[in-house]
């Protein structure tokens, strides 16, 4: 892969600018104001609501037991993460808008969860004459799906809102979704592990691990996925009400999804049903993830093209950039030279990246003022990428 700056019809390298009359080029509205407070607002709003679920927990469980059940749980957590990393390799998310997404559903979507049972628990109590409590069948199959699911999707149509920028397609949608079901099935393990240790003793919290730890660390993944990803299909076909639409077409999906394997754990052979059905689904899932990703390589192919085609980049550019072997045959280029310039390369893999899927926004007649105003600064942050890999 040529590092160099391609050379525009005037034998000069790094060129000033794109054809005059490209829209991109005029000057844009500022961005909205009061979206990164807002974002610096939530974050810590999760980050205290962490704090008291936490508390929660232990004066529930007892403080030790909680140690036990996070140090166990940490164990499905990484698993999870490490395939969420593995998906957003390509385009990367901004970190505070992860942080966002996991404590979302680490704190904020199980605080809403633990409400409403509580709410549900306690009308239960009043209303019925011999004050039992509902039925734990029901509220597996209908009241868990439905409050677990929106609680979670409505923090992945939050980010949605507040990072439109970073929130490109499909992909985006699943890393998001994923991310905060990951946060959720941590602080619910927490609490089922917990309760086995209390219950049963290490036995039972080794079976309970193996169930939720090592069988089923996917679970929340895969329901939660289904609003993400089409909040990502959303993203890419246009804005306004006709997100709603896509969110409530995913959240139904999820809903349906979750109410469906939990009914598996509590009226069908359990083990039968994860063999048969729930592994053919999560296959079916990576076989989606991997098509999506495929996608996201085409789209950064053509158009990038479109820059070389305007003199911004080199086709050797363009064909390092858009495959997995270009890239890793431009950092270890970087690896090698003295000093090594392996930051700088990885800075202009990111931000050509984002460029292209700004670009496919803009090209695809959906974007604003201020994804024009994204183009335009990410094009000046590849002149200066490619300034400095030169040196």
């Amino acid at each position: 892969m040529s590092l160099t700056p391609p050379a525009d019809p005037h034998g000069q390298t790094d060129p000033a600018g794109p054809p005059s009359g490209d829209p991109a080029f005029a000057n844009p509205a500022p961005r909205r104001p009061g979206a990164g407070a807002a974002i610096v607002v939530l974050i810590a709003i999760a980050g205290l609501v962490a704090i008291l679920v936490a508390g929660y927990l232990a004066v529930s469980l007892g403080a030790s037991v909680v140690v036990v059940g996070t140090l166990v749980a940490l164990v499905p957590l990484a698993i999870v993460l490490f395939a969420v990393r593995w998906i957003d390799r390509w385009e990367p998310e901004p970190r505070w808008a992860l942080w966002l997404a996991f404590l979302w559903g680490a704190a904020v979507s199980v605080a809403i969860a633990l409400v409403v049972d509580l709410g549900v628990q306690l009308f239960a109590a009043f209303t019925s004459p011999d004050g039992a409590t509902t039925d734990e069948a029901l509220q597996a199959v209908v009241q868990a799906p439905v409050v677990e699911e929106l609680a979670k999707g409505a923090g992945v149509l939050l980010i949605f809102l507040l990072a439109r920028s970073h929130f490109d397609g499909p992909v985006d949608g699943l890393v998001y979704g994923a991310t905060v079901a990951a946060g959720f099935a941590f602080t619910e393990n927490v609490l089922y592990f917990g309760v086995a240790l209390i219950e049963g003793g290490a036995a039972e919290l080794g079976t309970t691990f193996i169930i939720r730890g090592l069988f089923s660390p996917f679970a929340h993944v895969l329901f939660t996925a289904c609003t993400g990803v089409a909040i990502g299909f959303a993203a890419r076909r246009g804005r306004g009400a006709g997100v709603i639409t896509w969110f409530v077409i995913g959240l139904l999906g999820a809903i349906l999804l979750h109410a469906f394997w939990n009914g598996s754990l509590a009226f069908a052979d359990a083990f039968a049903l994860y063999f048969t059905v729930q592994v053919p689904i999560f296959i079916a899932a990576i076989v989606v993830t991997v098509l999506l990703r495929r996608e996201e390589q085409r789209v950064t192919r053509v158009r990038l093209s479109e820059y070389a085609a305007a003199g911004w980049f080199s086709q050797d550019e363009v064909d390092g950039l858009s495959t997995w072997p270009g890239r890793r045959a431009a950092l270890a280029w970087a690896r090698a030279q003295h000093p090594p310039r392996t930051p700088q390369v990885q800075r202009f893999i990111a931000d050509a990246t984002r460029l292209a899927f700004t670009r496919n926004v803009i090209a695809t007649g959906r974007a604003d003022v201020r994804r024009h105003e994204d183009e335009r600064v990410l094009l000046e942050a590849v002149v200066r990428d490619r300034a400095a890999i030169s040196g």
